[in-house]
């Protein structure tokens, strides 16, 4: 995996709770406490309830979303619900909310400048440890600048009324100028089908490796990886700083970009 690495040294990383639940510091995988205040109260407290700890990864929440859902929050809420879910590595932090924020789509907001007229991405941004923030469908994913620390309760609880205040007022979340700017997906599959085909697969192909897209839906993609790179411990980096970045300067309006791939079933599988 050094060529991999080689390849795509010097491509800088660019990823990617009613008010906040809970939130557990994560060992491996991560565990939100649901809070038992009211459905119209703030999930703020500290109360006990039910354990939502064998949540699915980040990249399937939304892609199976109508399945993940279910029994995630109560039916008959119609206060505004939150859920965190830290990563394991920590850097990350997903919140999934009762509500649809972007209807079939995404976007990927880098910082505080491509937030503007978005509101629930400008409240995010106005936090000092907040570095990019991912809206997808129902879900928020913050990176935090200090990747140092892997407890999020703070900084969750803040999230958390942030987009709960986000959506209360009613305004604009994401600009519509952003919404208008998504292009279609046979134009976003097209755009990343030739990135892969003339950039990405040609670098990987010295470790015996490919990355083959899956899906488009919107504008966010799902794409797997296979040969050498399925289960290559340097699988993960590469995903991240290499393919995220090169996606992102080939096709701009790309969102979420998802990994579909099963590393345990890998010659060199690093999850055991």
């Amino acid at each position: 995996m050094n060529f991999i690495k080689r390849f795509f040294s010097g491509m800088k990383q660019k990823d990617e709770v009613s008010e906040p639940v809970k939130v557990e510091t994560p060992v491996s995988e991560p565990t939100v406490t649901k809070s038992t205040a009211p459905e119209t109260e703030n999930a703020e407290g500290t109360g006990e309830g039910e354990i939502f700890a064998d949540a699915p990864p980040a990249p399937r929440t939304v892609l199976h979303a109508p399945a993940v859902k279910q029994g995630l929050f109560p039916e008959s809420s119609d206060g505004i619900l939150i859920k965190a879910q830290p990563s394991p590595t920590g850097d990350q932090c997903m919140f999934t909310v009762n509500r649809v924020l972007m209807k079939d789509c995404s976007w990927y907001f880098d910082s505080f400048e491509s937030a503007a007229e978005s509101s629930l991405a400008e409240s995010l941004f106005s936090m000092d440890d907040v570095e990019t923030v991912l809206v997808c469908e129902a879900t928020v994913t913050v990176t935090r600048k200090d990747k140092t620390l892997v407890d999020w309760t703070p900084l969750a609880k803040e999230i958390g009324a942030a987009i709960r205040n986000a959506v209360e007022d009613g305004q604009s979340l994401i600009a519509d100028k952003i919404i208008s700017t998504i292009p279609s997906e046979d134009t976003i599959r097209e755009g990343i089908q030739k990135v892969i085909d003339e950039e990405v697969n040609p670098g990987v192909a010295g470790h015996g490796g490919q990355i083959n897209l899956l899906a488009v839906k919107g504008n966010s993609v799902t794409i797997q990886m296979g040969g050498g790179c399925q289960g290559c411990s340097a699988a993960d980096l590469t995903l991240k700083q290499g393919i995220h970045t090169s996606f992102r300067k080939a096709v701009p309006e790309v969102g979420a970009i998802f990994d579909e791939t099963d590393h345990t079933a890998g010659l060199n599988p690093f999850f055991s």
